[in-house]
């Protein structure tokens, strides 16, 4: 049976959107909400206090994960017409940024550690449990923005396969490309100007943000030309034997 691209896009978009949300409440409903730039004692106050809605937060991160992969597995299916080896090689590139996500988010449990656990409590001052929960914090900063970095990569990729693909709009992929660019950019800055990092964030990932939600948009409402798919489809099997 040859698959149905159009089910395959639908999913996609609904998956994106989902991946969208949560990362959107994450980021403003949990991490916006308890941890304070520049001020450690409060972020550590915050979490005690809100000891629930950080577990949360990290529940929605593992969930985007796990969300990630069947995504990942969609979009080389749509995209491997175009090209099977570069639609793999996105597809490695996302894998890795997902595998340094998920290794990072270990980090994100151990300021639970050090303001919950009796142990840990009675070890440290409150000044130190502060400075060590805002050092994992500021970790997995840094640690989310590295995966970026090989997501980046993925998005340039696919912007590409979408730009030469006839069956999804050239624009998409024209967006998607300057969403890898500005992934690749805040991630370089971050390592080697911070301060600069600091005024460029979050406007220099907003452009990233409306390519990825044109593209979870156009994939449920529109999908794609299920004829041109399969035209390429049928072409890239050829020239594979």
């Amino acid at each position: 049976m040859k698959p149905n691209p159009q089910i395959y896009a639908r999913a996609g978009g609904v998956l994106y959107l989902v991946l969208i949300a949560i990362g959107f409440y994450g980021e403003i409903a949990v991490q916006g909400r308890l941890v304070v730039s520049g001020n450690a004692a409060a972020t550590a106050a915050n979490i005690v206090a809100a000891e629930h809605l950080w577990r949360v937060g990290i529940v929605c991160d593992l969930v985007m994960h796990v969300l990630d992969v069947p995504l990942m597995l969609i979009l080389y299916v749509l995209l491997k017409p175009v090209s099977t080896f570069l639609a793999q090689l996105g597809l490695l590139f996302t894998l890795v940024q997902t595998a340094v996500l998920v290794a990072f988010e270990l980090t994100l449990l151990m300021p639970l550690f050090l303001v919950t656990r009796p142990a840990f409590v009675h070890a440290f001052e409150p000044a130190q449990r502060a400075a060590l929960t805002s050092i994992f914090i500021d970790g997995q900063a840094y640690g989310f923005s590295i995966g970026l970095v090989f997501f980046g990569c993925a998005c340039l990729i696919e912007g590409w396969l979408i730009w030469r693909s006839s069956y999804l709009p050239r624009p998409l992929g024209a967006f998607m490309v300057v969403a890898g660019v500005c992934y690749l950019v805040n991630t370089f800055v971050l390592l080697l100007a911070p301060a600069v990092a600091g005024a460029l964030f979050p406007s220099v990932l907003l452009p990233a943000f409306v390519a990825e939600l044109l593209l979870a948009l156009w994939l449920l409402v529109k999908g794609v030309d299920a004829a041109k798919w399969r035209a390429r489809a049928e072409s890239e099997a050829l020239t594979a034997f």
